[in-house]
């Protein structure tokens, strides 16, 4: 019994001593609400402030700032504020006491405050993590490897560490946020293997998260951009998820997000459209130089003239409040666009122009590019531009960096490069990769022009220097030895120097490792050799018999790149029908999930190769699809808008002549009368020689029309009529086409059959085709397939189709008058 008694006063003294010791200080931090608040209670209780005092201090100001809008954030003023020193001061000396979450918990808020990374206080927390790192769980990991990134430790041993550790606890995590924020950090470090297994992982618990949440998803997108790999089954699931949230989200998300797209080259109309009209909703609530900017990035490249117009009127309100960056994003933008509002740009570079000092070799690069417009009206702003980008070309070690500053400088007036800008570019050339050789190559041809003295000195500084860069190209080729990695560097590279130095290097390289083709590859590959113009029979067979044998494998919307090379060069593998039946097959069920432009554009190369899919073709010629490919045409670039309706045109006029039970009606007449109208009406040199040589031969100029508009809007260069013994037929009547100092005029067309009642019976009427390089691979006489889809409806037109090969025309056995009329005759008369 007195035990029991003893027991319970014992008992009663600790709940006594639990309730007066009950942790007031915490519960007044609890309680704070704003910055002076919490500061007090620092004041009040330095010596008091245990570890888990100064955390959750810390923690709170951080909180109390991320919650308000950036424009209204303090931190500056916590910096300054002396109970900030007291808290670090004590977080400094309470290490050793603070468990795994508070430790890195304090470090990633401190650093969000803008603690800089040199300070003792961030270097001693980021040794004591480095020490636990192997017991750390995976959120405190997660977040430490996002304060590495705050201070650019990407490449770091420690970031490796983290990466290592990542790879071998993945199947343990189950937090998509945990995942994705660690998928960003260690992006630099990642190995395609650990790559492709992040991509599952993510895939997985993508499906796991809730559907209102559009952050993890968004950080999955900038882990692909980083690693600037698109897959598009991942890409295609969160682009599903941003469509779910847009009415929910502001124009900075949606800024962000279209950043992401064009940076992968990831075109979806769904989210375009639909971001389009969101961001219109929003732009008279975005009156604030920061949201408006935001606003302006997303909305003025995908905006009609209208929209754009009232952006720039507000832009020009606002812009003595944008800060440097916020000035450099509007900049480039108007570039975008191509805007022609001097007095906004005017306005803009005055404000990046009092911002220089702040801007990297980077941003002072995009500057240039983005105000090339007033380079020559304001010399003054050229000259400190110029200035600040040869000192960073004196500072700069990194080959991509001389590059590009190398590249940007030479845009700029003046008379004559310095030396100093070709002894940078002699010092980093060997640590060049293709690209950058190639932009090299681009810059010296520049010069060259600029200064033709050069060019007659073979001893010249830039003769020696192109000759550096094909050594050091040859040789990059040569000591390849993945096929993945020498196509991410031929991705971006042409010109002539290129294709005179280097393309049959690549060719020999690109089939030295023809036993690395896989399913990933092919659609880079297929990208290149058609970009190229270069038939390589081995490699197509390679490609075509892999295709074949991994469609399932292959994204549904790369068959367009996949049957690219083989439509355009026009050559048929040994599998040709496999080929194109298989991939007919894969793209068919998901016709509706195309991008609007890509249908077209894969309906077009099938029509090169002779192929119309039923299917598809009622698909494209519907109402409803193509007032969706209207309303995406005003979203995309002026380049691919135009190269799509050339290419639903071409579609449009091969259907009709090739298909006519698809009773699809030619409705592109306007449009061909517009594109006439901005053509060349002028008739070449090498037109008027051979027009008057035709004249000789057939007896006549009366018996030759030059430029000829077919029905459907084909341009012939040259016609004539024969009879039915070969006899050349005069042009009398006025409805044909009239040729008069070597211009055109617009012949209306008409029905195949009124064409055929003009001749006489037997007569034929004959197209004469004078083909330029263009016509035929690079590397050989093989015709392509537009030009052999446009003879096959010239054909059905009712022509007989002559073609006057160039390198026939320009042959050593034509090289005298009589010989090229000749030619001419046997063509024609046979």
């Amino acid at each position: 019994m007195f035990r029991v008694r003893c027991a319970n006063r014992c008992f009663g003294r600790l709940l006594h001593g639990a309730a007066v010791n009950k942790d007031q200080i915490l519960e007044r931090l609890q309680a704070c609400s704003v910055e002076d608040e919490l500061f007090d209670v620092v004041g009040k209780n330095k010596a008091k402030l245990t570890v888990y005092h100064v955390s959750r201090a810390v923690g709170l100001l951080w909180n109390l700032q991320k919650e308000r809008p950036e424009l209204l954030r303090t931190i500056g003023q916590i910096k300054n504020h002396p109970q900030f020193l007291t808290l670090r001061v004590l977080a400094e000396n309470k290490i050793s006491q603070m468990n795994d979450f508070m430790l890195v918990d304090i470090l990633y808020a401190f650093l969000r405050l803008k603690v800089e990374p040199h300070d003792s206080l961030v270097q001693q927390l980021v040794s004591e993590a480095w020490l636990r790192i192997d017991r750390l769980p995976m959120s405190s990991l997660s977040k430490f490897s996002v304060c590495l990134s705050d201070q650019l430790l990407q490449y770091s041993p420690l970031m490796g560490h983290i990466t290592s550790i990542l790879d071998q606890r993945l199947s343990s995590i189950e937090d998509a946020r945990i995942l994705t924020a660690m998928m960003i950090n260690v992006s630099s470090l990642v190995s395609p293997r650990l790559r492709d297994a992040l991509i599952l992982r993510a895939d997985h618990l993508l499906n796991t998260i809730d559907p209102s949440n559009y952050n993890t998803p968004r950080r999955v997108v900038q882990f692909l951009r980083n690693i600037k790999f698109v897959h598009r089954p991942l890409l295609e699931k969160c682009n599903q998820i941003f469509l779910r949230n847009i009415p929910r989200m502001d124009a900075e998300n949606i800024s962000i997000i279209l950043g992401l797209y064009q940076s992968l080259q990831f075109n979806n109309c769904n989210f375009k459209l639909a971001a389009k009209e969101k961001l219109t909703d929003l732009m008279d609530s975005c009156t604030d130089p920061f949201s408006f900017s935001k606003m302006f990035v997303a909305l003025a490249p995908i905006a009609g003239s209208e929209v754009r117009e009232r952006l720039e009127n507000t832009a020009l309100l606002l812009v003595d409040e944008f800060n440097a960056q916020q000035a450099l994003a509007v900049a480039e933008v108007l570039d975008e666009c191509q805007s022609r509002n001097l007095s906004l740009m005017n306005k803009i570079a005055a404000v990046i122009q009092k911002n220089l000092h702040v801007y990297k070799s980077v941003e002072v690069a995009r500057i240039t590019q983005a105000l090339s417009p007033l380079q020559y009206q304001n010399p003054e702003f050229c000259t400190t531009i110029r200035s600040i980008l040869m000192k960073f070309l004196l500072q700069s070690f990194y080959p991509y960096e001389v590059t590009m500053l190398t590249r940007v400088l030479t845009t700029l007036p003046c008379p004559r490069q310095d030396d100093i800008v070709v002894s940078r570019v002699n010092e980093v050339v060997t640590q060049c990769n293709l690209s950058e050789l190639n932009t090299i190559s681009l810059v010296v041809a520049k010069w060259v022009k600029n200064d033709p003295s050069y060019f007659h000195n073979a001893h010249s500084k830039h003769v020696r220097l192109l000759q550096t860069l094909s050594s050091c190209g040859h040789e990059r080729l040569q000591t390849f030895d993945q096929l993945d990695m020498v196509l991410e560097e031929l991705k971006h590279v042409s010109g002539e120097w290129f294709e005179e130095m280097l393309l049959e290097e690549s060719m020999r390289t690109l089939q030295r490792m023809i036993d690395q083709v896989n399913w990933t590859n092919v659609p880079d590959l297929a990208f290149y050799l058609t970009r190229t113009n270069n038939l390589c029979p081995p490699l197509m067979e390679k490609m075509a018999s892999v295709a074949i044998e991994n469609i399932e494998k292959i994204h549904y919307s790369a068959t367009y790149a996949t049957l690219l090379p083989f439509s355009v060069l026009n050559y048929d593998p040994v599998q040709a029908e496999e080929l194109y039946d298989a991939c007919i097959r894969r793209f068919t069920p998901h016709i509706s999930s195309f991008d609007p432009h890509l249908l077209v554009l894969l309906a077009y190369i099938l029509a090169v190769a002779d192929r119309f899919p039923e299917e598809l073709i009622k698909e494209i010629f519907s109402i409803d699809f193509l007032g969706k490919l209207d309303a995406q045409l005003e979203t995309l670039p002026d380049a691919l808008n135009m190269r799509t309706r050339q290419r639903l045109m071409q579609l449009n006029r091969a259907v009709c002549l090739e298909c006519p039970e698809f009773q699809v009606p030619w409705f592109h007449e306007r449009f061909c009368q517009q594109l006439q109208r901005k053509g060349n009406s002028l008739a070449s040199p090498m037109q008027q020689q051979i027009h008057k040589m035709l004249g000789d031969v057939l007896g006549g100029l009366n018996f030759v029309q030059v430029a000829v508009i077919t029905p459907y809007y084909y341009t012939v260069d040259f016609e004539c009529k024969l009879d039915q013994h070969l006899q050349p037929l005069p042009y009398t009547d006025s409805s044909t086409l009239k040729i008069s100092d070597g211009k055109k005029d617009n012949w209306n067309p008409v029905s195949l059959e009124s064409i055929r009642d003009e001749l006489p019976p037997g007569a034929q009427r004959v197209a004469v085709d004078f083909l330029d390089s263009k016509s035929f691979c690079k590397n050989s006489h093989h015709m392509k397939g537009g030009t052999l889809m446009r003879q096959r409806h010239l054909e059905i037109l009712g022509y007989r189709v002559i073609q006057i090969p160039h390198f026939e025309w320009n042959s050593m056995e034509l090289s005298t008058v009589d010989a090229w009329k000749e030619y001419l005759k046997r063509k024609i008369l046979g």
